[in-house]
């Protein structure tokens, strides 16, 4: 089963840890880094999506896929 997370936050380190950990919890990243502008807050927000391969598993929409 192939899993589908979209990682977003302020374009900060806490995001890069939050990535950083995703990919070392065997997630692989899917396409390129978006960044946008929040001028609600005034600063940069980042969005990454990763996937993962998963055996013996079947989907279900309550799965905590950071748990996977």
């Amino acid at each position: 089963m192939k899993l589908y997370r979209f990682l977003t936050g302020v374009d900060d380190a806490q995001f890069c840890h939050k990535v950083t950990a995703a990919l070392n919890n065997g997630w692989d990243l899917h396409g390129a880094p978006t960044y946008a502008f929040n001028s609600a807050t005034g600063q940069m927000q980042g969005g990454q999506a990763v996937v993962k391969t998963v055996e013996g598993k079947d989907y279900h929409p309550d799965m905590k896929l950071s748990e996977q």
